[in-house]
């Protein structure tokens, strides 16, 4: 696209001087957070007061819009329907359904526009009155522009039929004739009524005055040539309207809402069967009558000038300077690149206009707490760069619930997104610990196949085992199946749960076989070896001997190992010799209970041997 005409529109933020104070900024994807430094411009060296705050700058505050948002959920379903039309669709079954999308479009703007109407009407506040008058003006325009481009670049409407269809829609966006319409043609006689002669005619007479238009414009020149109705100068007036006298036609400006307003009327009398290759000629002519040099074009005047003139990426470039959000530039430009209008206009940055102007649109709807879901769709369809910014973009949702986590982790699992996923995962799996939600933080560092996450979780759980005796959450623990590999501390865990399981339900050989394997495999942490020691001293003591002699060896090898790199304690508080106190009694009972059990593992053997 081309360079701006203009220097961009300045945004003041109160109470900040920036003539003064140097600024810092820093960018978001859709809104910029600004403030003032201590520095001044004058001499970087002395430090000023500033402001205190820190103000958050949104590009796309109209999603913030309650009834807005209605336009933006309705659209969207519309939007997608469009992406759905079989290509393989062509002439005339392809361009109804086009030209359905395009009036389903415009019923959701006038339908807004309606209710921002009634709400500006209830409104208490003069601000807040004036405020949404002005989205309803903005609305109105939206739809005025859309609807001409459904006439020129998706009807295609051809001579002869183009007339008929920008008369509806001049009689569509101007009240005042249908109104003034009503009243004469609702009077007991017409013809008498104070405002007959300001009427241009209604839809039925100018339809006929289209077809029979080459008869009635050579008796018209006729009657003004005989002077025929001299005496009565509203039939003389109308006689030079019927016959396109653009001066006549300007006596009655008042009664003309505007330029392509007179541009209708002017081509009804003049040229009925204009063809499509001509309107800009009579629209630019007709903007210059029209205002006759008193005043400059408005924005919306350029950009109906823009669409006579057939110029869609100039219609697209106004719309999106003179506009407020992305809303309209985007769906218009999606709809318009289904009619193969914008296949030859590509950017120079990876991307045609459509998906630039659907990417802006999506980011904007991201900066909603729950119009975001919108977003997804809209980067879907946006083949080129639509995934990278989905990624970029579905990083920086806060995830304040776990339901909406929940639905972001769907969304990113539905389009394979796995580092998205992951991140997620730690995401809630850090929240769940702070929350001393272990079996949840577990899930979610499985989830996420963190095994450095899984490992800290693993070893809460010990810790608290530990301390309390006990495990919580068992079912999860009791079904970790295969995902207890993802870390050696995870294993440990499933795997000494399961030696609890087996010890309640009496399989004691099995238990302490896991119970030594735990140990001397190594995946047992050594700060958890004296747990283990401990809870191998019920099976010890057992009437049945349950260690052989060499399994004994084996975990009086493991209590030497502990004991001997115990670190030597300089002067200790009185807890600390306390807790030594109990760990020296611990081990004391472990050296007799393992002595015993192996003189008695001994004489077993051996008596075994024996026989």
């Amino acid at each position: 696209m081309e360079e701006l005409d203009g220097e961009p529109a300045v945004t003041v933020i109160p109470g900040v001087n920036s003539k003064k104070n140097q600024m810092c900024f820093d960018w978001g994807p859709g809104e910029m957070l600004v403030c003032e430094t201590s520095f001044s411009k004058k001499e970087k060296s002395e430090m000023v007061p500033s402001c205190p705050f820190i103000y958050i700058i949104r590009k796309d505050v109209d999603v913030y819009s309650q009834i807005l948002r209605k336009l933006f959920n309705e659209s969207h379903g519309i939007f997608l329907g469009l992406q759905r039309i079989d290509e393989e669709l062509t002439g005339k079954s392809r361009k109804s359904q086009l030209v359905r999308v395009s009036k389903n479009y415009r019923s959701v703007i006038r339908a807004c526009m309606e209710e921002m109407h009634q709400v500006a009407i209830a409104a208490k506040d003069p601000a807040s009155g004036r405020q949404f008058s002005s989205q309803v003006s903005i609305l109105s325009a939206m739809e005025l522009i859309w609807n001409l481009c459904e006439i020129l670049f998706i009807e295609v409407a051809p001579a002869g039929h183009l007339l008929l269809h920008l008369l509806d829609w001049v009689r569509l966006h101007v009240c005042e004739v249908d109104s003034l319409s009503a009243d004469v043609l609702g009077s007991e006689n017409p013809s008498n009524h104070d405002s007959f002669w300001n009427l241009p005619g209604n839809t039925q007479t100018l339809t006929e005055l289209e077809l029979k238009w080459q008869h009635w414009h050579e008796e018209c020149e006729r009657y003004l040539q005989d002077s025929t109705f001299a005496t009565n100068p509203h039939l003389e007036s109308l006689l030079k309207i019927m016959l396109g006298d653009e001066a006549a036609l300007l006596e009655q400006k008042e009664l003309l809402s505007n330029w392509y307003h007179f541009l209708v009327t002017r081509l009804l009398y003049s040229n009925p069967t204009v063809k499509p290759i001509d309107l800009h000629y009579y629209a630019q002519s007709s903007l210059d009558l029209f205002l006759g040099g008193e005043s400059s074009p408005e924005p919306l005047d350029n950009i109906l000038l823009a669409a006579f003139e057939f110029d869609i990426h100039q219609v697209i470039k106004e719309c999106s300077i003179a506009l407020s959000n992305w809303w309209f530039v985007a769906h218009l430009t999606d709809l318009l690149d289904h009619c193969k209008l914008l296949q030859s206009h590509n950017l120079y940055f990876g991307s045609n206009m459509r998906e630039f102007l659907l990417l802006e649109y999506a980011s904007g709807l991201f900066a909603h707490p729950s119009l975001w879901q919108l977003g997804v769709d809209y980067f879907d369809y946006c083949p080129k760069l639509g995934r990278v910014s989905l990624e970029l973009h579905i990083e920086r949702i806060p995830l304040n619930t776990e339901q909406k986590a929940l639905k972001v982790l769907r969304i990113c699992e539905q389009r394979q997104m796995t580092e998205q996923v992951r991140s997620i995962c730690k995401i809630l799996a850090m929240k769940a610990v702070r929350n001393n939600r272990l079996g949840s933080a577990l899930s979610w560092s499985i989830r996420a196949k963190d095994a450095a996450f899984a490992t800290l979780v693993s070893d809460r759980f010990l810790r608290d085992y530990c301390e309390r005796g006990c495990f919580s959450d068992l079912d999860l623990i009791d079904n970790l199946g295969p995902a207890m590999m993802l870390s050696d501390r995870l294993t440990f865990l499933g795997k000494y749960r399961e030696f609890h399981r087996m010890y309640g339900e009496k399989r004691f050989a099995d238990a302490a076989s896991l119970l030594l394997s735990l140990m001397t495999s190594g995946i047992a942490p050594r700060s958890f070896w004296m747990t283990l020691l401990t809870d191998a001293l019920p099976l010890l003591e057992q009437k049945q001997v349950i260690f052989s002699a060499e399994q004994t060896y084996e975990l009086m090898q493991c209590l030497e190992d502990l004991t001997s790199r115990r670190p030597v304690r300089g002067e200790s508080d009185i807890q600390q010799l306390q807790d030594e106190d109990i760990e020296t009694t611990k081990v004391e009972m472990l050296r007799l209970a393992l002595a015993r059990n192996l003189a008695r593992a001994i004489i077993r053997e051996g008596s075994l041997e024996g026989s």
